[in-house]
């Protein structure tokens, strides 16, 4: 049976990672979803989030980190292995969770076959 759990090791946290992903510009986006992808050396994808200001005030934007949260426990089974994905919400897209989790599972498909990355079956 497989577990839905988030572990701490499955996030982004440190700024320096941040800007090792964002230096390697391999992104690739959708009308509500952005993602930037570098591959790691461990065996599990990880993710972290990047919801500015611009998509409005401290509650907004918290909604959308849990949406965003929610949509990566949900499909994290589905979603290549061995990758730092950075989500990042396009604003006013209007995206629910179901939204967020196709885009998610897509996106970081095409980000893994452009790395090379073998696809989780």
């Amino acid at each position: 049976m497989k577990t839905f759990s988030l572990s701490k090791s499955q996030r982004i946290q440190l700024n320096r990672d941040f800007a090792g992903i964002y230096e390697l510009n391999q992104r690739a986006g959708d009308r509500h979803l952005l993602i930037f992808a570098a591959v790691n050396k461990l065996r599990t994808t990880r993710f972290g989030l990047s919801v500015s200001k611009r998509h409005g005030n401290a509650v907004r934007r918290m909604r959308l980190k849990r949406l965003l949260r929610e949509a990566f426990r949900l499909t994290q089974h589905e979603l290549p292995i061995g990758l730092d994905l950075i989500l990042i919400p396009r604003i006013h897209s209007g995206a629910g969770l179901s939204d967020f989790q196709n885009s998610l599972v897509r996106l970081s498909q095409t980000l893994a076959q452009r790395l090379s990355i073998e696809e989780r079956r």
